[in-house]
């Protein structure tokens, strides 16, 4: 990468975005503009801390605070452009700038986070704070609390030589995630299963199936059918699927990516060699840095140095949590699993209940005890209904938010929807962006990123996106919803409110810039209005005839919420058990061979009492990409802990009259727009006067009684 620290005024990325709350420009920007605005952004942040800490007068929240939340915009809007396209919409190009930048802002981290001046300064702070010469408010109080907790965690107190090998790992990490990261996305394109007959899918409705018949053509197998994958190791397509040899097939390619094991399901598109999909010894290597960074910064391991910086504290008190939901589920679970094996044993007698039998027996044993499932459901689940009568009205009826489409504006792809969103008095609040269908050159699962950070000392308002993978349909045709694409839709725009929401003054505050333990509490919150029955009715409407769902089958939807709770907590919590297990090893404790990683994760799921045969892990390690390459390492129980939060609140709201405009305002203003500004548990605390109490959470999940 070049040297040259200046950058050329024709960059987009030399000046703020003159488009409307700032919307990067994305049509402006080609790949060649991201290097040198990278290296121009780190030199002049590197520039203006410098600046900060040359300062000779004493340290003020003007001189210090204000000064260093606003270094680095330029470096930002580059490294906010790049990494937002890079996720959503990658190409080589972009995938060897990755490469050649990640190594880059890990050592310009922690040139800054690791300079003894910048800790001695917030120290010297802290301490006029103290005595009496500074008046701190309480936002710039957390703030000052938190930078001079993560300069300490970042290293800022070693000597010299353990700082020199801190640098070096941390390089080594960031080069090590994304290389994960490119190689599960490799390994799910190129795992798709190829069905040559059409019978074979039976089960599958009839969109569904035209849908795999255009990937099929689109990679040269005309006449074909190709399921694609979906990033967790159950595949939606397991519940429909009729024919057992193809869901075996399609399962058999879930679990797989990332491993050399035999995958007779690929598609025959297929030209790389198993090693170039091979992500073990890429995790074990990543495993050990991390192992070897906590060491040096005071810590047993990775698990500890997570739960130290999050609301849960210790991994003790994160395995008390496991423990306390484990034996429940997994009670749970085993009973379903007896029902399940008496399902198939009748459909296909002596045979013995597999891990991709399980979600079809529990789809039709959730038709047949509750006369719902998803072919009944997903007519009356249409995109742009769902999206605008059920997620857009919520935000409206809870905080008199609208949103208005903004096709002048546009986003890196073609997909991108761009809305506006306004307060109830027309205001203009920021903008939202969904990109909701999923291509091969995304990254599987869904998630939520902030483009502008709403910032009162920036005079900054939000723009906010939430990425999805939906099937695309046929042009022309509408694009219909499973009830989980439902769920993840509503969850995920919870996230984009905590940012739409925030009234803070810093940005490093802004949103969802929380402890990762307690970031999923707002966007678990908002999941709860999917089962309202009276927006439900809203919703959910035919797409064809445009009646609203039958009060009947709105009724056992609602009660099927409970419905194989074993089984969904259970592959989580593999998950999540996985997690823990990885991240509480030392570096010498790592396994040196890709092939241990197996025996390692059987080892783990055994201990944790969770190894079931016929419940995998929601994610298996070599595709677990929120802990390898997703800023989830040793915090994917964050799910949990979240949710013991959110069903909390779920309950809050219902004792006080739910979907209203006055329980909305007080959650606004107790917890989404404060952001990072305040302890989390706090804003809980004063919305609750106590507390979290996990009895809601196992209520939720009819695991009580278990």
């Amino acid at each position: 990468m070049s040297d040259d620290t200046t950058l050329d005024p024709r960059n987009p990325f030399a000046t703020p975005s003159t488009l409307p709350y700032g919307l990067p420009d994305f049509a402006a920007v080609r790949e060649e503009h991201y290097r040198p605005a990278f290296v121009a952004g780190m030199a002049q942040e590197r520039a203006e801390v410098e600046a900060i800490l040359a300062d000779p007068a004493p340290p003020t929240v003007e001189n210090t605070l204000d000064a260093l939340e606003r270094a680095g915009l330029l470096l930002a809007r580059a490294a906010t452009d790049f990494f937002t396209r890079h996720s959503a919409d990658t190409t080589p190009g972009l995938d060897a700038i990755e490469d050649e930048v990640a190594p880059l802002l890990a050592a310009h981290e922690d040139a800054i986070q690791l300079d003894p001046r910048l800790l001695d300064r917030l120290d010297a702070l802290q301490e006029a704070a103290d005595l009496g010469t500074v008046e701190l408010a309480p936002d710039a109080a957390w703030l000052l609390r938190t930078r001079r907790r993560d300069a300490v965690r970042a290293g800022a107190r070693l000597a010299p030589a353990a700082q020199e090998r801190l640098r070096a790992l941390n390089q080594q990490i960031s080069v090590l995630e994304a290389t994960f990261g490119r190689t599960v996305l490799a390994a799910s394109n190129a795992g798709a299963v190829l069905v040559r007959d059409r019978a074979e899918l039976a089960g599958l409705p009839a969109d569904m199936i035209e849908s795999a018949s255009r990937a099929a053509a689109e990679r040269g197998h005309g006449g074909a059918y190709l399921l694609d994958l979906h990033l967790p190791t159950q595949q939606p397509v397991l519940a429909l699927l009729t024919d057992r040899a193809v869901r075996e097939r399609v399962h058999r390619a879930s679990v797989s990516r990332g491993s050399t094991a035999p995958d007779a399901a690929r598609a025959e598109t297929e030209t790389e060699t198993e090693t170039d999909h091979d992500t073990r010894a890429t995790l074990l290597a990543l495993v050990r840095a991390r192992a070897e960074r906590a060491r040096l910064l005071g810590f047993p391991h990775h698990a500890a140095y997570v739960a130290d910086d999050g609301t849960a504290g210790s991994v003790e008190a994160v395995q008390d949590v496991l423990e306390r939901v484990t034996g429940p589920a997994v009670a749970r679970a085993r009973l379903d699993e007896t029902d399940r094996a008496d399902a198939l044993m009748a459909d296909v007698p002596g045979a013995t209940l597999e891990a991709w039998d399980w979600t079809y027996y529990a789809e039709q044993a959730r038709s047949t005890a509750l006369d719902v499932d998803d072919s009944r459901l997903r007519p009356y689940l249409e995109l742009d209904r769902v999206l605008h009568e059920g997620v857009f009205r919520a935000a409206g009826d809870l905080y008199g938010l609208t949103f208005h489409r903004r096709s002048d504006l546009v986003g890196y792809h073609p997909d991108v929807r761009v809305y506006e969103a306004r307060s109830a008095d027309g205001t203009g609040v920021g903008l939202y962006l969904a990109d909701l269908y999923a291509r091969d050159s995304k990254r599987g699962g869904a998630w939520m990123n902030s483009l502008v950070d709403q910032s009162h000392l920036l005079g900054t308002r939000p723009v906010v996106i939430t990425t999805l993978n939906i099937g695309r349909p046929r042009d022309g045709e509408v694009t219909l919803l499973t009830v989980d694409e439902v769920v993840t839709l509503f969850h995920e725009f919870g996230h984009a409110l905590h940012g739409l929401l925030s009234d803070v003054r810093y940005p490093s505050q802004s949103g969802t810039n929380v402890p990762r333990d307690t970031v999923e509490y707002p966007s678990q919150v908002n999941e709860m209005w999917v089962w309202d029955p009276t927006l439900l009715r809203e919703y959910a409407v035919h797409h064809v005839t445009g009646e609203p769902i039958p009060d009947p089958l709105a009724t056992a939807l609602v009660a099927s919420q409970v419905h194989d709770s074993g089984f969904l907590t259970t592959e989580h919590l593999a998950a999540v058990h996985l997690d823990q297990a990885w991240h509480r090893l030392g570096p010498d404790e790592v396994p040196s061979e890709p092939d241990a990683v197996t025996a390692f994760e059987d080892e783990a799921l055994a201990r944790a009492g969770v190894a079931l045969a016929t419940i995998p892990p929601r994610y298996r390690s070599t595709y677990f990409t929120h802990v390898f390459a997703g800023g989830y390492a040793a915090a994917y129980y964050s799910y949990l802990w979240s949710e013991i939060l959110d069903a909390d609140t779920a309950e809050w709201f219902r004792r006080n009259g739910g979907r209203t405009r006055e329980n909305g305002e007080t959650f606004r203003r107790t917890v989404l727009s404060r952001g990072g500004s305040v302890d989390p548990m706090q804003a809980f605390r004063e919305l609750h006067g106590r507390d979290p109490d996990i009895g809601p959470l196992l209520a939720r999940k009819g695991l009580t009684g278990s």
